[in-house]
């Protein structure tokens, strides 16, 4: 068994696909497939059950998994203190990140890292189940830090820095009286909002939790930058940041909560158990310059 197998084993059983797998690594799939089976031979058990649509990793796959990553991160770690002498990082770093969240720059991010670090490969992937999938991929290896927001039941293992605390507004239609609202004039209404795990939903399942009031969700949106449509077309009313409102738009309000303050928080995290890589460490430090604050 060399590095080779276990890099081979872990992009297959990320992609649970050969073919993926295979341009990922740059090389012929025949190639993959027969370092695969090698690594199978050595260990006398199989990887991966193998179907005529699809794969997926066998117990003795999944109990690998971990392993594999544990040992690839400790080989790159050796590259990383050879490449600080000899000057310039090399590597790959892996991104998870939420969708809609203007007041972190990431393409600037990505752009200015890509452009002092050429050796490293930055590979950028959205979790569709929120910050809990987010934070979920990156206990399981699949990320080496992942962009994250309040989470119901935060899991061990996490090593979470705060970038930005953002105070949560009403999003109603124009028309709507007064210059404020209260949680229970929205309960009235039906509302646009995240589904379960994203952070903002956390925020407001628990504000109407505590003020002991029900609400209907009647629509969920996987990005909060979409939900703004939703209200100007007279579906309902939203909670959401403050930057997920658009700016001078005549369809729409943006009202403080009288009576309660909501805050949604912007994270970066690692997971406890990995070292990060030094272009990991370096992607961290520049993280922090390139929030929108204000």
């Amino acid at each position: 068994m060399d590095l080779r197998h276990l890099a081979y084993f872990v992009a297959v059983a990320e992609e649970l696909s050969f073919t993926r797998a295979a341009a990922r690594l740059h090389v012929v799939q025949s190639g993959v497939s027969a370092t695969i089976r090698a690594l199978e031979q050595h260990l006398r058990a199989d990887l991966f059950e193998r179907g005529p649509q699809r794969i997926a990793l066998t117990d003795a796959g999944a109990a690998l998994l971990p392993e594999a990553r544990a040992v690839l991160d400790a080989a790159q770690g050796a590259r990383d203190a050879v490449a600080r002498v000899r000057g310039g990082l090399r590597g790959t770093v892996h991104v998870g990140a939420m969708t809609s969240v203007t007041i972190l720059d990431l393409p600037g991010l990505l752009g200015r890292f890509t452009a002092d670090h050429p050796g490293v490969t930055v590979r950028l992937r959205a979790a569709p189940s929120g910050s809990a999938g987010l934070a979920q991929a990156l206990l399981d290896g699949e990320f080496d830090l992942a962009f994250l927001s309040d989470i119901d039941r935060p899991p061990t293992g996490l090593d979470i820095q705060n970038l930005a605390t953002v105070r949560m507004v009403a999003i109603v239609p124009a028309d709507w009286p007064g210059s404020a609202v209260t949680l229970e004039q929205l309960a009235e209404r039906p509302f646009i909002d995240s589904p379960a795990g994203f952070g903002n939903r956390v925020v407001v399942d628990r504000a109407y939790a505590a003020a002991g009031l029900q609400r209907r969700v009647a629509l969920e949106v996987v990005e909060i930058g979409t939900a703004p449509e939703y209200v100007r077309h007279g579906l309902g009313v939203s909670i959401m940041p403050a930057f997920s409102v658009p700016a001078d738009d005549p369809g729409l309000r943006g009202l403080p909560i009288a009576g309660a303050e909501l805050w949604w928080t912007l994270s970066l995290a690692t997971a406890t158990r990995r070292r990060p890589t030094a272009a990991t460490r370096t992607f961290l430090e520049l993280a922090k310059d390139y929030v929108r604050r204000g």
